[in-house]
């Protein structure tokens, strides 16, 4: 943790509405006018596409393998927590950019699904601001999560990140249903060891969940929508939070125990603007006091 360089996390699992986080974040950063370094989780990947692929490929001919995008062997940890720490102690480090398409691609003259090379975090930034899979991970060896100012998780219901892959995978990849299940178990280890630990680790928690029968993933039709869902914000340490004023701004919210809040799906962005807004501000008025 850092007053003079904070450090912000997003840490949860694909189709977990990160990316609608990193929105929200980036609008506040404007209206506040904070400059950012924003670093995905992408990036800190091993291999890019073509190696995963290769590797996904020789695991699902070896028994028993456990190898997935959530583990320590498809994952650079040691890298990212070398740029936390450093972020931390200097306001720099080095990070590099994953090229999701065609259109990021473009500008660096790559291949989709590559890495651009390393490089310096752009001097003079006010915080440092993460969105990926193990913001707040821990192993053996590292913690992660120790440099995080402020650690937020976004997780689905399980049967919801299901509904969102099977989706996926036969739409957009072709998948049949028995390679997706494949897929699943492979990878239930790692999301056990390495992803959900990591909630218990944050400050804030939002859970989306579906307000429509999900009890067979296999066979739904459609991915339930924001508002086909309820969301369960859990605040790790409630002190200071001011809980009659969100119900209020929240419309047909409610609590459920000292430190949770449930409200309507589609009420995210709004929801983490209202909560996170004045959590900035401190982090904030905490870095002008440190120097």
């Amino acid at each position: 943790m850092s007053a003079k360089h904070p450090i912000i996390v997003i840490t949860g699992s694909s189709g977990a509405g990160t990316t609608t986080v990193t929105r929200t974040f980036q609008t506040i950063f404007r209206r506040e006018n904070i400059t950012a370094a924003i670093v995905e989780g992408d990036s800190f990947h091993r291999y890019d596409r073509v190696e995963m692929r290769a590797k996904v490929r020789e695991a699902s001919e070896t028994p028993n393998s456990t190898f997935s995008h959530f583990g320590p062997d498809a994952n650079l940890f040691e890298e990212l927590d070398t740029l936390f720490h450093q972020y931390g102690e200097t306001g720099t480090g080095r990070v590099r950019k994953y090229l999701h398409d065609a259109a990021e691609a473009a500008p660096y003259d790559q291949e989709p699904g590559t890495f651009t090379p390393w490089e310096e975090v752009e001097p003079g930034t006010d915080l440092l601001f993460y969105e990926g899979l193990h913001g707040c991970v821990r192993t053996e060896t590292l913690d992660v999560s120790r440099h995080g100012d402020l650690k937020i998780g976004v997780v689905p219901a399980v049967n919801l990140e299901w509904i969102q892959k099977i989706h996926r995978d036969r739409t957009m990849r072709g998948y049949s249903e028995e390679a997706i299940v494949d897929t699943i178990l492979r990878r239930m280890p790692d999301y056990v060891n390495y992803i959900c630990p990591q909630f218990s680790r944050t400050h804030v928690n939002f859970q989306r969940v579906p307000t429509v029968d999900t009890s067979n993933p296999f066979i739904a039709r459609d991915i339930p929508t924001p508002d086909e869902s309820m969301l369960v914000i859990r605040f790790g340490n409630p002190k200071g939070i001011d809980f009659p004023y969100l119900l209020s701004m929240l419309k047909d919210s409610f609590m459920t125990r000292a430190n949770t809040i449930v409200c309507p799906g589609g009420k995210m962005a709004l929801a983490m603007q209202l909560i996170f807004t004045p959590m900035i501000w401190q982090l904030m008025d905490r870095k002008k006091k440190a120097f």
